[in-house]
């Protein structure tokens, strides 16, 4: 399937690693041009050699989105060279924290690092999409907006506001060519989310080996149809197709990558 990439540009936040690695080795395949961002300089160029060394073409633009001055740095790379028709807002973090140990401090940084970044790229790029009537806005969410767990609220809550700016923002682009949808992953086996699984998995009594916690975790975190975690490489598909024409008339959506983990019918 030919997804007429080729010629357009493409800011994938968060890319160093990760689900937003794959986000943009794969839209680098397909044949656009990426702004790799991340914080740590050594693992973003990485990235970006990797796309590079593939035949791709990659940018670095290094700068924390969680502030104004690093959200202009990164805006001022992205557009160095030619307009951005893609923004993938991917970047965000969390920590493992109960109610108790998430103080309000917690809360208002993980808020302005998971939502607040994403609103300063797309008041910085979303402006030019709309003069040029075509681009794509594609917000990283997931199952737990939907359906939060007891831990992590502070994270929990900053994914359900997401999800919302996502339907927000293409209400506001009704009438253009530019669209603004969600891919909500379920729980994807990055490394973040194996060290997590490894470091709860003995006193959760899942075993001590991976082999033994995974099948149990999944059992008891997130049980699936598919009886897995999902790939980065999945959510990844998902993504390349909202970018491309196929995804003309998908606005607003949310597309579910979970392996059935979340049931319903709409």
């Amino acid at each position: 399937m030919e997804l007429n990439l080729n010629g357009k540009r493409a800011l994938v936040t968060g890319a160093s690693l990760g689900l937003g690695e794959a986000i943009a080795k794969l839209l680098a395949a397909e044949g656009a041009t990426v702004i790799v961002h991340g914080r740590n300089e050594s693992r973003t160029n990485k990235v970006a050699d990797s796309i590079r060394d593939t035949g791709g073409t990659a940018v670095v633009a290094l700068g924390d989105l969680a502030t104004d001055p690093g959200a202009d740095s990164v805006a001022e790379v992205a557009l160095a060279d030619g307009p951005v028709d893609i923004l993938i807002n991917n970047a965000g973090f969390y920590r493992h924290l109960s109610w108790t140990d998430a103080t309000p401090d917690e809360w208002a940084l993980t808020y302005n690092t998971n939502v607040v970044s994403g609103v300063r790229m797309i008041q910085r790029l979303v402006p030019q999409m709309r003069e040029r009537n075509w681009g794509r806005v594609i917000t990283i969410g997931g199952g737990l907006a939907l359906q939060p767990m007891n831990t992590h609220p502070q994270y929990n809550a900053t994914l359900a506001a997401r999800h919302n700016l996502a339907v927000s923002l293409a209400r506001e682009l009704s009438g253009t060519r530019v669209t603004s949808n969600v891919v909500s992953p379920g729980a994807i086996l990055v490394d973040a989310t194996k060290e997590l699984v490894s470091s709860i998995g003995p006193s959760r009594g899942w075993g001590e080996t991976w082999e033994e916690i995974e099948p149990n975790a999944v059992n008891s975190l997130i049980p699936n149809d598919l009886g897995r975690f999902g790939k980065p490489d999945e959510i990844a598909g998902a993504v390349a197709y909202l970018c491309s024409d196929y995804a003309e008339y998908v606005s607003g959506a949310t597309i579910r990558v979970d392996g059935g983990f979340i049931k319903g019918a709409f």
